[in-house]
């Protein structure tokens, strides 16, 4: 007696549909990263992934699409972890000093991330303006700085004025030159940042920073 064949529901097929997306993301997010916007290749992605390059563009559209929404994906990943900072339990220095150190542990630990970010520098922000998703990315990073400077201006803890662009912008750049320059870096100064102990330094490093700054090591007598 043969077995009739089990008809997929619509959740099973939506299901392949986000694997197959995911998988598609995955590997298109090395590939920009290694080699750039102008040098990553669709049917190369589709390749690696044993699919067609007409089911890429089924999925996200064409090339530019699809670099898109692997840089959707990977702003998504850092405010994904940025949201773990738990503000309502952390006076404010240490909640400052966690999400710098929480920056610096996903930019180490997500180096395609700081690739790409590179990347579409380099085209100045071309693609990434064309996203409406990313256009309204960058909110939730600064509303939980601007909650953690008030706790702090309001316990006495910080001084310094400043506003929450300036202090993300401070713990990211930091977070990102040891590992966008690291190569450079170490040609010139013999130094590699990769090294445990250098990489542990520079984690505590970030934090106090950040923290002696809004304290107010930084004002003049």
């Amino acid at each position: 007696m043969s077995s009739q064949p089990v008809a997929r529901t619509t959740g099973d097929r939506q299901r392949d549909a986000q694997r197959t997306k995911a998988e598609i993301l995955a590997v298109a997010q090395a590939e920009f990263a290694r080699r750039g916007y102008a040098g990553a290749r669709v049917d190369e992605i589709a390749a690696l992934i044993r699919t067609t390059k007409r089911m890429i563009y089924y999925y996200f559209g064409g090339k530019e699409q699809l670099y898109v929404a692997v840089l959707e994906k990977a702003y998504r990943e850092v405010r994904a972890a940025e949201r773990t900072v738990d503000v309502e339990h952390l006076a404010p220095v240490e909640a400052i000093r966690t999400l710098a150190e929480l920056t610096f542990d996903h930019h180490d630990a997500h180096q395609d991330f700081i690739k790409l970010v590179s990347i579409e520098n380099i085209h100045h922000a071309e693609h990434l303006r064309k996203s409406k998703v990313l256009a309204n990315l960058g909110t939730p990073v600064l509303d939980l700085i601007s909650r953690i400077l008030a706790a702090g201006q309001a316990s006495g803890d910080f001084v310094t004025e400043v506003d929450a662009i300036d202090v993300h912008m401070m713990i990211g750049a930091f977070c990102f030159f040891r590992v966008a320059n690291q190569h450079t870096f170490g040609a010139l100064f013999g130094r590699d940042l990769t090294v445990p102990e250098h990489k542990a330094r520079h984690r505590k490093m970030v934090g106090e920073m950040i923290v002696a700054y809004l304290r107010g090591a930084g004002d003049t007598p």
